[in-house]
């Protein structure tokens, strides 16, 4: 089992952590104990967080295991495997197809076009790759985040009606019929996405990286900005559909049901009893969002509005921002927030200016086949050589409902 795929429970598992911690503090904040239909779910969110547990103890003792067992073996003894593809993808990266002899080519399974410089990464490379990107997006960190092994698509059932409310009746009695329940399904499909990046000949030939780094760090730079665009703002057309695109009934995402508006002047937040105060608004936000989402939420800015954000006082003119103590983060109306480059900066009449949700209802799905193409002639006459890093990525909010996106409202003529 890999690094990533332990990461991967262990992000379940915090989920499900959270949502014991959730069931509990409803009965907490109600002053009572808990009812035997949420003891009884709370005994199975826990039963099943102890068996991931489990799970990843012992998988990271098959992991320790596999790394000891490879360090234990002499040097002139390894064959291939994992250290063999990554020795023979860095002298890919460092010299080209050149400096590929026999073994190398036979273990990166190279591709169809030996002439023009593709090759499909390892896996191990992938995953780096892959986790550096996660790295740099808060987005991806709070997403429920799916692993393709090939570019396919993933279709996420969604409920489009749903049933009435159950009826009272007699003891043999079952109900009124009822025929309104309907499931839709939407399409994730990796779209391509491609990077390119230029490197000094002389730094792939004599810096302390190895070459695999050097290219990653700058592929994982520029591939996870023009994700976090597209998951912010993009049409859905060959690409994700973004948070702040207003979906409707064909393309899916977020309508502007989910939309509530906040008082502005066209350039900060207003807070006056003349004109209205953006505390109340963002305290209706808030709850508009129903509670079961609360343990997840988190709110969606850019810095810029932010800043305008820290000014924001309540009627009794305190402000909502306040300082996290200790490892606790800092939190808007108790409710802690990320903030994203691409998030909507300016703050005119009608723009979105932020949201708030339980943003694992965001979906990104990756399919695990990055190919790099290398560049030998482009760059030639400024020492360099280029890499074009070809992935495939979809992504896009699967319901609706744990989102509350926000919209400016001029109020001030």
């Amino acid at each position: 089992m890999t690094a990533l795929k332990i990461r991967e429970l262990k992000a379940k598992r915090a989920q499900l952590g959270h949502e014991a911690t959730a069931i509990m503090q409803e009965a907490t904040d109600a002053n009572r104990a808990m009812t035997p239909e949420e003891e009884s779910k709370f005994d199975k969110v826990m039963d099943e967080r102890d068996k991931l547990d489990a799970t990843i103890v012992r998988a990271e003792r098959l992991l320790d295991d596999e790394r000891n067992s490879i360090d234990d073996i002499p040097d002139d003894r390894r064959g291939g495997g994992a250290e063999a593809q990554m020795a023979a993808w860095n002298a890919f990266l460092r010299d080209g197809r050149a400096g590929l002899t026999a073994e190398h080519v036979r273990a990166l399974n190279a591709g169809n076009d030996p002439e023009g410089g593709f090759l499909v990464a390892p896996e191990q490379f992938v995953q780096r790759l892959l986790a550096n990107v996660d790295d740099m997006l808060p987005l991806r960190g709070l997403a429920t985040v799916q692993r393709l092994t090939m570019a396919e698509s993933l279709g996420v059932p969604t409920r489009d009606a749903d049933l009435d409310d159950a009826t009272w009746t007699s003891e043999i009695g079952t109900g009124s019929q009822d025929d309104a329940l309907r499931f839709g399904k939407r399409e994730l499909r990796p779209h391509p996405l491609a990077k390119r990046v230029k490197v000094s000949r002389k730094l792939l030939r004599v810096s302390s990286m190895n070459p695999e780094e050097i290219v990653r760090e700058r592929m994982a730079y520029r591939h996870a900005t023009a994700q976090e665009n597209a998951f912010m703002a993009g049409d859905g057309n060959q690409k994700p559909l973004g948070l702040f695109t207003v979906g409707n009934s064909d393309l899916g995402g977020i309508t502007t049901n989910r939309d509530k508006e906040v008082p502005t002047d066209g350039t900060g937040f207003v807070h006056n009893s003349t004109d209205g105060y953006a505390a109340d608004a963002l305290i209706d936000a808030k709850y508009f969002l129903k509670p079961q989402y609360h343990p997840r939420a988190r709110w969606l800015f850019h810095r810029l509005v932010l800043a305008e954000i820290r000014k924001v006082k309540d009627s009794d003119g305190q402000y909502i921002w306040k300082a996290g103590l200790g490892d606790q983060q800092d939190t808007i109306l108790e409710i802690p927030y990320v903030l994203s480059e691409f998030a909507p900066s300016t703050m005119a009449d009608n723009d979105y200016i932020g949201m708030l949700g339980d943003f694992s209802f965001y979906w990104i799905v990756d399919a695990l086949q990055f190919e790099i193409q290398r560049l030998v002639e482009l760059y030639a006459e400024t020492n360099q050589v280029g890499f074009i890093g070809r992935m495939e990525v979809d992504a896009m909010p699967v319901l609706e409902e744990p989102f509350v996106r926000l919209k400016s409202n001029d109020t001030v003529a």
